[in-house]
């Protein structure tokens, strides 16, 4: 239920700072989009990114609010991660973002199809402690 509500409590936020963690421990964060669904949070990004891969070796995830550049302004939360692949729950996904961002999503899009990269995303569900 604590995964619920720090969910809900992010779900507002136009950015968040999701941190994953190399096999050394050490943690790298990325300011990214996220949008609430069925109390989960979902990200999308490319997947060939390095974050992709880190949350292949290891699915532990902390996350914050931040602006754009990646400055927190909240407390972290831990959780873990998982790439989806259940194409029923990408495109719930993906409707969640688009509603969230509209045109900022619609300009993503675009962006991604004409310069080849909208196959190779990923999508990301965060669960939260």
């Amino acid at each position: 239920m604590a995964g619920k509500r720090a969910a809900a409590a992010l779900a507002d936020e136009p950015y968040i700072n999701l941190a994953t963690f190399r096999r050394s421990g050490a943690a790298v964060e990325t300011p990214v989009w996220c949008a609430p669904l069925d109390g989960k949070l979902y990200v999308v990004t490319d997947g060939t990114s390095a974050k992709v891969k880190r949350i292949r070796a290891t699915k532990r995830v902390r996350v914050a609010p931040c602006g754009v550049r990646g400055a927190v302004t909240g407390a972290w939360v831990e959780g873990r991660a998982r790439i989806v692949t259940d194409a029923a729950l990408v495109a719930r996904a993906h409707a969640a973002l688009v509603e969230k961002y509209g045109w900022q999503m619609w300009l993503l899009d675009t962006g991604s199809r004409l310069f080849g990269r909208y196959a190779r995303r990923a999508y990301l569900e965060l669960t939260l402690a």
